[in-house]
């Protein structure tokens, strides 16, 4: 069974590509997006960490920290790195987690014993500074992972939790969004939603996405 969201996520020592990482020290008080891999020198893994070091900024503008992790050495996680430097043209800047003993995978519930107790799942966890597991996306090893969709759910559920709003289908940021159905007072709605909204059923009003300006 995997983690439930809302749940702690567990801290954790280990080594990695930057050095040992205490991983609730490492993570302070930033969004972390942790991601696992089954192995190094896997060819859909590689596009992964490739896009995803050339995205870097993107995760860091919204005060984020990437962390990724396979269950081979140092030696290996290192010169796995220099594979991608130069088949995806980008040198991953952020710490990739050593677990040969699979420590940390078995915390977070990474391994499928009935599929291969070696391989870790591929499953992506969006971790909030107050160190809880709030989103989880599980890729099977034949289909790469979209960073854009990593990116879009992050600044989803810093929005929602910043803003008494749900995001709709398909959404990006600077889209329209949804009122919570909890907020019925209309005083209390104009407050909160200067810019109006549009109200389609009583459950179901759009608003332009409230900005922190």
């Amino acid at each position: 069974m995997s983690l439930k969201l809302g749940t702690k996520a567990p801290d954790f020592h280990a080594d990695s590509t930057q050095g040992p990482i205490r991983f609730y020290e490492w993570a302070g008080d930033a969004w972390v997006v942790f991601f696992s891999h089954p192995a190094d020198f896997t060819p859909v893994c590689t596009t992964e960490l490739g896009l995803a070091a050339r995205l870097e900024p993107e995760f860091h503008a919204r005060r984020a920290k990437l962390l990724a992790i396979s269950v081979d050495d140092l030696a290996s996680h290192h010169s796995w790195m220099r594979d991608i430097e130069q088949t995806q043209g980008a040198s991953v800047g952020y710490p990739i987690v050593a677990d040969p003993e699979q420590l940390v995978a078995e915390a977070y519930r990474m391994v499928h014993e009935e599929l291969d107790p070696k391989l870790t799942v591929r499953t992506v966890f969006f971790i909030d500074p107050a160190k809880r597991i709030r989103a989880t996306i599980t890729y099977p090893a034949s289909v790469g992972r979209s960073i854009d969709e990593i990116l879009r759910v992050l600044d989803g559920l810093m929005l929602t939790d910043a803003h008494p709003v749900a995001t709709p289908v398909n959404w990006r940021r600077g889209d329209d969004v949804l009122i919570n159905p909890s907020l019925t007072d209309p005083e209390q709605i104009a407050a909160r939603f200067p810019r109006g909204y549009r109200e389609v059923t009583p459950y179901l009003r759009i608003t332009p996405q409230p900005t922190d300006d």
